[in-house]
């Protein structure tokens, strides 16, 4: 069989059109000409004897085939990517702290730590997660040296908005809700204690929409949050990131429950121009974020 050899800048080019959902943008990211990041495309499916693409609408969608390659591109670019940068910063050394919203715990973390840590044995990395105010109290004070919070509407001198998640409602992956909005009784809440951001922008919606409803169920953590759904405690307010197996976002309008808007995500830094192996592990949080597609 003819050995293919795939060309990493084109896999790149192909994965981060994915990502993004859309080659053009994908090209403007990557600083290139649309038509340019097309010839890419028709190479990549010329080396790999398939199509990778199909039209779907005015898009295009992946084909069996390019989920295939999906997968492999991304691993064969964070093996690249990885090698560069324990070869290119292999004298990296320090401390770095960073902070993160409770929802990006499971699903970014390990991931993201696992990938530094390998190309930079050297770094010392202390994770801590929390809740918005303490997070930007922290980056403020100098005690974190990244962050990552939703836009509460307020900020830090050296903050970068990085998209909008749309907020959903959260209900158990098995079983009724329990609840219709025809029976009169108020909607069963499972929230975080206050204050919660996803708290107020829920029960706000409730009110604009004129549905009753009542706080069922309170926690400190994500976890008790994810219990009481699961249980059939109530419904929640939060975004599709790190949902358990034992939860579903609900469909727009299901339930008769108000359509809910998106949430900003900021990366907040301690300083305008962070050092090297603070530049890195940023690097490598928004790649993981890119590969999540949890951006509208």
């Amino acid at each position: 069989m003819r050995r293919v050899n795939f060309d990493l800048d084109v896999l790149r080019s192909f994965t981060l059109g994915v990502e993004l959902g859309s080659f053009a943008r994908a090209a403007d990211r990557l600083g290139r000409s649309t038509s340019a990041v097309s010839a890419q495309l028709k190479k990549l499916e010329e080396q790999a004897g398939t199509a990778i693409l199909r039209r779907q609408g005015r898009g295009m969608a992946l084909t069996d085939a390019g989920e295939t390659m999906l997968a492999y591109a991304r691993r064969l670019l964070e093996l690249n990517d990885e090698a560069a940068a324990a070869l290119q910063g292999a004298e990296l050394e320090g401390w770095i702290r960073l902070g993160l919203q409770e929802d990006f715990g499971e699903a970014v973390l390990s991931e993201v730590l696992g990938r530094f840590a390998r190309a930079h044995p050297r770094v010392r990395i202390e994770a801590r997660i929390a809740r918005n105010a303490e997070l930007l109290e922290r980056v403020a004070g100098g005690r974190l040296d990244l962050a990552l919070a939703w836009d509460a509407g307020t900020s830090t001198p050296h903050a970068e908005r990085l998209g909008e998640i749309p907020m959903r409602w959260i209900g158990p992956a098995a079983g009724e809700l329990g609840w219709s909005p025809h029976e009169g009784e108020p909607l069963p809440l499972v929230s975080l204690d206050a204050p919660c951001l996803m708290r107020s922008a829920a029960t706000a919606a409730l009110d604009r929409a004129g549905i009753p409803w009542r706080i069922a169920f309170t926690s400190a953590s994500l976890a008790g949050i994810w219990a009481a759904v699961a249980a059939g405690l109530g419904v929640a307010l939060r975004t599709g990131v790190g949902l358990p197996a034992s939860v579903r976002a609900l469909a727009p309008d299901e339930a008769g429950l108000p359509r809910m808007s998106s949430l900003g995500l900021c990366l907040h830094r301690a300083e305008a121009e962070p050092a090297p192996a603070i530049a890195r592990l940023e690097t490598i949080l928004r790649q993981r974020l890119d590969g999540l597609s949890v951006f509208a």
